[in-house]
């Protein structure tokens, strides 16, 4: 990208005013080919990741993008996975350390923050490079209602009613721009909302998944009990709840 020593080292801007090294971290997240998706409901939030095992040998219960940071807040990592582990571990220790010291559990937006900020210094310091990863944040607030945050690896952060990440992230944006347009969340009940996150996946990928082939984080879905009402701490649905899912979205077709 540069011919200057301006991309060896992530405090030297270029004579273009570019950081090369945060330019890297987003190629990086691109690179892993993984797709992502998170959306907003009503009284849910989901987040949807592509899940490739790449060896046979390979144990698929140990290949994951989808993380619990506490248990109210979910996330998705997309890029690499290597960076996406300590990533999450770090967030992890940020809401035990905030619930440890304040008493209560960490907001999501307070969490979406502090790991921008976290970001943001590694673009800064030499001896630090810049993760590659993008985060999708999702909880249910009592007040708020569901929160869905993305931080970025230059340090930005916003709150979305629906985001994408991956090498089709815009396709996935253009697609879910059009599904939720003059609307503050998708319609319909949290399995509207988890079919739409997966006919999103399908159709910027032209694509079927099987049910090992994704993976769903959700707050403010079923019970893991089976029993009625929903739950408001995250978790990931099972294969047999994503086939489900899958079945309801053919029978429509």
């Amino acid at each position: 990208m540069s011919n200057t020593a301006s991309d060896r080292h992530i405090t030297i801007f270029s004579e273009q005013g570019r950081l090369y090294q945060v330019e890297y971290a987003f190629k990086a997240i691109t690179a892993a080919n993984i797709m992502s998706i998170g959306l907003k409901g009503k009284d849910c939030a989901v987040v949807l990741s592509q899940k490739k095992v790449p060896d046979k040998l390979i144990d698929p219960s140990s290949v994951t993008h989808i993380f619990q940071i506490s248990p109210s807040i979910g996330a998705v990592m997309t890029g690499s996975i290597a960076d996406a582990r300590p990533l999450a571990q770090r967030a992890q220790s940020e809401a035990a350390e905030f619930r440890y010291k304040y008493g209560y559990e960490m907001p999501v937006d307070a969490l979406a923050k502090r790991m921008a900020n976290i970001s943001q210094v590694y673009t800064q310091r030499a001896m630090m490079r810049p993760y590659g990863v993008a985060t999708t944040l999702i909880s249910l607030d009592e007040e708020l209602g569901p929160q869905l945050f993305k931080c970025d690896p230059a340090g930005y952060f916003v709150g979305y009613k629906g985001a994408a990440a991956g090498p089709k992230q815009q396709e996935a944006i253009n697609h879910l721009e059009k599904k939720l347009r003059n609307k503050d969340c998708a319609p319909g009940n949290w399995e509207d909302v988890v079919e739409l996150a997966i006919t999103t996946l399908n159709t910027v990928l032209s694509m079927d998944f099987k049910k090992t082939e994704i993976e769903i984080g959700i707050v403010g879905g079923p019970r893991p009990d089976g029993k009625e009402g929903t739950y408001a701490g995250f978790r990931t649905l099972t294969e047999d709840e994503i086939d489900e899912r899958l079945q309801a979205i053919a029978d429509k077709d």
